[in-house]
């Protein structure tokens, strides 16, 4: 015989709420442990010009999200979670080489105060093309006070312009984010 228990708000012994639901079957953690946050993803609305074969901030201006304001998309480019813990981190670089010249590597970088902590390269020296995308990806740990995270590329093409594609809310282009880990 199976049993309900039926609840609007589940409280610890200090009577602080962990866990609330509306009655509709939403349930929302109150917990600053259980919650993904701080998180955001950020796009580049339009192709970033980066020198060739230069490590290169990327600067993803449009937001999908920022739930705790930790992302800067206008001037700094950084996510600097306020909050102690484990965090995923992942991006992709869209690199593109113009029409007159071909691409030989991209890389997708994630750097943590200023440091390289993650890297991804793309490499096709042997036959080179136009459009390159890796994604890269990291768990790193986060003060909550002062440490930062920075996404940068790296367009290698034979001649003529590099740049990092654009995207859009749904689509292939030059993105990152983070969430907290729950641990």
């Amino acid at each position: 015989m199976a049993s309900i228990i039926k609840a609007n708000q589940l409280q610890d012994f200090g009577g602080n709420s962990i866990l609330t639901s509306d009655g509709a079957g939403v349930v929302t953690p109150n917990a600053s442990g259980i919650k993904n946050t701080p998180a955001f993803e950020a796009y580049l609305s339009s192709a970033q010009s980066v020198s060739d074969n230069t490590a290169t901030k990327a600067q993803p201006n449009t937001e999908l999200f920022d739930t705790d304001s930790a992302y800067d998309n206008s001037s700094t480019y950084r996510f600097t979670p306020q909050v102690a813990g484990k965090y995923l981190l992942w991006g992709a670089i869209a690199g593109y080489s113009d029409g007159s010249s071909y691409m030989n590597v991209t890389k997708s970088m994630i750097y943590k105060n200023g440091s390289v902590v993650r890297n991804v390269t793309m490499d096709l020296r042997g036959n080179p093309g136009r459009y390159l995308m890796p994604h890269v990806q990291t768990i790193q740990e986060a003060n909550g006070s002062s440490d930062y995270f920075e996404f940068y590329g790296t367009v290698n093409g034979t001649t003529g312009s590099q740049t990092f594609q654009a995207s859009t809310s749904n689509l292939d282009g030059t993105r990152w984010g983070a969430y907290k880990i729950i641990e």
